[in-house]
């Protein structure tokens, strides 16, 4: 779809090159007529009023009045529009929800993702309406097992560098994958991330040490499950839930990150652009930091330790870590008199 292209591209450049420098307060007309980018605020567009250009909100609520004109596209990512005027482009709702009154007027798309439209009578839409759009993935025909051709008898030469570019461009390509996935988790299991997180934020060494242990482990179990071909699935089963486990992790190690950056910068932002934008930041720095030769590999080991041993502790954050409780004034032995203070 030649829509969902355009917010694929639009995103993923977002999520690239804007960096947010505080919260911007915007009302009223573009008088530059270049589209407009928020973070953290509303924006209404008073009745009479003309907007010219692109209008993109992260975690804020839009509000186009009667007889008011949007001469763009409108994407809202973790907040509300609300129409009564007339939004010539399309209209694209990430993680929140459209509604149009009596007299708005649409003339393309409107597309939801983790959202809802609410349309009055009389509300006019020109384009097509896409509610909760879901991932078109196509699976490959191929033959099982694959088959392998034939190499040629002289072996091609090889060559052994580093190129950091290259190193640097894989790196970021991650993070923003990771963080894209974020966004999208956050949307429909924020309580099960903020169990994770609050798990290793509370018991760092337990959450490190049993992920430790499960990464130790489960290698040696998925040996044990392959020996025989009855229970091949299971221990394929038991490598897609070690690999969802880090990803877990490092998801909500991502939003423990960009909810301490916000409160840093005294922001409030939606919690699906703050997770985010915390996991783009753990996934960018423990990549970097991977880099490092000889002892590289160390803070990337640690974070997964810590993130697989979370979601171990609260069982994908479908319950809450167990906190051993320690007793302030321990009993005391029958007949012994208890110390003066």
């Amino acid at each position: 779809m030649k829509l969902m292209y355009k917010i694929l591209t639009l995103f993923a450049l977002l999520t690239l090159f804007l960096v947010p420098t505080g919260a911007v307060h915007a009302q009223g007309p573009d008088p530059d007529g270049d589209g407009r980018v928020i973070f953290g605020s509303n924006f209404t567009l008073e009745s009479g009023e003309s907007f010219t250009g692109d209008l993109v909100v992260f975690g804020g609520n839009v509000t186009v009045e009667e007889d008011a004109s949007l001469n763009g596209n409108l994407v809202v990512f973790g907040g509300t529009a609300k129409s009564n005027g007339d939004v010539n482009g399309d209209v694209v709702i990430i993680g929140g929800q459209v509604s149009l009154e009596e007299d708005a007027h649409v003339t393309g798309d409107v597309v939801t993702v983790g959202g809802q439209l609410q349309q009055a009578d009389g509300a006019r839409i020109d384009g097509d309406v896409v509610n909760n759009v879901e991932p078109d993935i196509q699976i490959p025909d191929g033959t099982l097992p694959p088959s392998i051709p034939v190499p040629d008898v002289t072996p091609p030469s090889v060559r052994v560098g580093f190129d950091p570019f290259w190193s640097a461009a894989g790196i970021l390509v991650r993070a923003v994958a990771v963080a894209l996935l974020a966004m999208l988790v956050v949307m429909f299991l924020q309580p099960q991330l903020n169990r994770v997180g609050q798990a290793i934020t509370d018991q760092p060494l337990m959450s490190g040490g049993i992920g430790l242990l499960t990464v130790l482990v489960a290698p040696i179990a998925v040996v044990i499950l392959a020996v025989t071909i009855i229970l091949i699935p299971i221990a394929f089963v038991g490598i897609l839930l070690l690999v969802f486990a880090w990803l877990f992790g490092m998801i909500a190690l991502g939003q423990e990150v960009g909810e301490r950056f916000t409160r840093s910068i005294n922001q409030t932002w939606a919690p699906v652009f703050t997770t985010g934008f915390g996991t783009f930041l753990l996934m960018l720095v423990g990549g970097a930091l991977g880099e490092i030769p000889c002892v590289g590999w160390l803070a990337p080991a640690v974070l997964g330790f810590l993130g697989v041993g979370g979601v171990a502790l609260t069982l994908f954050g479908s319950r809450p870590a167990l906190v051993k409780v320690i007793a302030s004034n321990p009993p005391t032995d029958a007949g012994q008199i208890p110390p003066a203070s």
